[in-house]
């Protein structure tokens, strides 16, 4: 998934972008409110995570500036504990949920996966393509009884492909989603982590779940089609 991070607070900044990056997620983090709300409006994320206390444009008025713009990206917002009147008009704004400082990593994982799947309609953490099952919660990836290994990338990848079987994805998109905006888009190395994938999860020759659309990109087949 594809993450803003807006946090003034350098030491939180930092430990928070970190601890994303250790679990797969792509991030892009900015320590202002003026920079935060033209990235949260200007580009597409999967969750925003949103101080409060910013210089510049603050937070709530940014949430209110992107739901006024109708953009339904999920938005966890980081509170002062003691901050009650700014959590409940950051919900009435539209926020999705709310973190009180200092908090866990670990919490804050478990927001994140549950904002996007209520925002997707999501019901589990699980998704399966026929023997394939990758859990979100514990990023255990199984191939009918066997547990498979994958990198941090891989399994970006995997799930990017699996969280919209039948949708072809450009290696743009791809590298977007998974690399962020870092790479050069005519690398090749989308093309090689799809190969190293193919050889750990697409291993049936006559029931492919991972399909080259020449000339565009690649797709996770949808359930049923295999």
């Amino acid at each position: 998934m594809k993450v803003l991070l807006v946090e003034d607070d350098r030491k939180i900044l930092s430990f928070v972008k970190k601890g994303l990056k250790e679990q797969g997620f792509v991030v892009d983090a900015c320590d202002n409110g003026d920079d935060g709300y033209d990235l949260a409006s200007g580009q597409a994320y999967d969750v925003i995570i949103l101080d409060i206390m910013l210089p510049g444009r603050d937070g709530l008025s940014i949430l209110r500036g992107l739901r006024e713009k109708k953009l339904t990206v999920p938005v966890i917002l980081l509170t002062a504990r003691s901050a009650l009147q700014e959590r409940v008009e950051g919900l009435n704004l539209g926020a999705d949920d709310y973190l009180s400082k200092p908090f866990y990593m670990e919490e804050l994982l478990a927001r994140i996966h549950a904002v996007t799947r209520r925002a997707t309609g999501a019901q589990m953490s699980l998704m399966q393509v026929g023997h394939l099952t990758v859990n979100l919660i514990t990023r255990e990836v199984m191939l009918g009884k066997e547990k498979v290994e994958l990198t941090v990338r891989e399994f970006s990848l995997l799930e990017l492909l699996m969280r919209s079987p039948g949708r072809v994805f450009t290696r743009t998109q791809i590298l977007e989603h998974v690399w962020g905006y870092d790479f050069d888009p005519q690398t090749n190395v989308v093309d090689v982590y799809v190969r190293r994938l193919r050889s750990k999860v697409d291993v049936n020759p006559e029931a492919p779940l991972i399909e080259t659309v020449r000339g565009v990109g690649y797709r996770m087949i949808k359930p049923g089609e295999e």
